[in-house]
């Protein structure tokens, strides 16, 4: 069984900074990604880390300011959002599955998804 819980959003002013957690109750899906879903919009891969080898991919869109991580030994991925800007404010998800298909993350290569935590950022 997989589950996993994210934490870590909330209210901040363009510039600001936020570290959001997923924990993950499984050790057998080596992909993670984090997604973000802004009202009106689909679902967009803003990053994904293989857990074993740490390989990571990051949006366009957010390079440069997020840096996604993990820590094993706790078996929780992190996603560092830095210089946060008004449209950054969205859902964000956390997802996971047993090995990553494409370099690219997409929501439908992935089977378990977390309750999502709320960012939102002001101007």
């Amino acid at each position: 069984q997989v589950h996993l819980v994210e934490s870590g959003g909330g209210s901040v002013q363009a510039g600001g900074s936020l570290r959001l957690s997923c924990a993950n109750s499984a050790y057998n899906t080596l992909c993670m990604g984090w997604f973000r879903q802004a009202p009106g919009k689909e679902r967009e891969g803003v990053a994904r880390i293989v857990t074993d080898t740490g390989s990571t991919y990051v949006a366009d869109s957010v390079k440069g300011r997020f840096t996604i991580s993990r820590d094993n030994a706790k078996n929780t991925m992190y996603l560092q959002m830095n210089n946060l800007k008004p449209e950054d404010t969205a859902m964000y998800y956390c997802a996971a599955e047993a090995i990553c298909f494409q370099a690219v993350p997409k929501a439908a290569d992935f089977r378990y998804w977390g309750q999502g935590t709320q960012v939102t950022v002001s101007s």
